[in-house]
């Protein structure tokens, strides 16, 4: 069973940064299409950014041009750099495979706001 681990959450001012890090406890990344999922509060998950085996990446509408997901098969991570943040940001962000195939983990609190 693949055990996911996000870090990187944090309170945030409007137009901040933060660099999610998700990992994994075996080296699936490499041989996986992985997401960045969010839940707002009272709002359903959602998927934000995905990138493929390739390196494709797809993105929100509502996160383009702020969002960028990367790999690091080096340290089996996928990385979420966010930039120009917004209060509509806010949400417990998740890592999986963009299928939702494996068990969801804790998930990493950001909460952008002044």
């Amino acid at each position: 069973q693949v055990r996911l681990v996000e870090s990187g959450g944090g309170l945030v001012q409007p137009g901040g940064s933060l660099r999610l890090s998700c990992t994994a406890s075996e080296s699936i990344f490499k041989i996986s299409t992985v997401g960045w999922f969010r839940q707002a509060p009272g709002k359903v998950r959602e998927l934000v950014a995905s990138i493929s085996v390739g390196g494709d990446t797809n993105y929100a509408d509502s996160v383009k041009g702020r969002f960028t997901i990367v790999r690091d098969n080096a340290k089996n991570a996928v990385v979420l750099q966010m930039n120009n943040l917004k209060p509509e940001d806010t949400a417990v962000y998740n890592c999986n495979h963009a299928s939702r195939l494996w068990t969801w983990g804790q998930g990493t609190l950001v909460t952008v706001s002044s």
